[in-house]
């Protein structure tokens, strides 16, 4: 915990010092410029696994070939699992008809994603199953055994194994000390 007497300059010298550190050993060549990579997943994940989701409700608009999940929605596929408030499926279409494939789940209120070792945690997220790609947005807070990362965005590639972290992208890294 910080202490209260601890100034916020003290605090960015010793954020950019940790950032600075960490650059130094960990990362040399990594352009923070446009946000920052790193391994998401320890676990390889297959997209192409059947997605089982629980709610409390679910309403069905075969109109738009939506399907919303609403309450404690917990949505798992293999070893991967998103937590959720709200959960909206879209569903493919072709030739003008719902085929009753997954395309997208657009998930909102408090998303918290698990894969092997590591979470992350957002107001939204987006996962577009076909290309294995979750957008999470909002408040991005990423854990990986015991450091944290945070940013305002996170694009994770589920095929690839990893994740780019943009705008004001913040992390800190335990050394093994106190």
């Amino acid at each position: 915990m910080y202490r209260k007497s601890m100034r916020m300059s003290e605090l960015k010298k010793l954020s950019a010092l940790a950032l600075a550190l960490f650059l130094t050993m960990i990362a040399p060549g990594i352009s923070l410029a446009q946000g920052t990579n790193v391994a998401f997943g320890s676990l390889s994940h297959n997209t192409s696994l059947p997605v089982e989701i629980t709610a409390d409700q679910l309403e069905i608009n075969q109109a738009d070939g939506t399907a919303a999940f609403a309450g404690n929605v917990i949505i798992g596929q293999g070893e991967m699992r998103l937590l959720a408030e709200s959960v909206r499926v879209e569903y493919a279409s072709g030739d003008g008809d719902v085929t009753g494939k997954v395309e997208r789940l657009i998930a909102s209120g408090g998303v918290t994603l698990v894969n092997g070792d590591e979470a992350a945690e957002a107001r939204e997220a987006t996962y577009t199953i076909s290309t294995g790609l979750i957008i999470m947005s909002g408040g991005v807070i990423m854990t990986q055994g015991r450091n944290a990362l945070s940013a305002d965005r996170m694009i994770i590639n589920l095929n690839a194994g990893t994740g780019q972290l943009e705008g004001r992208v913040k992390t800190i890294i335990q050394t093994g000390g106190n």
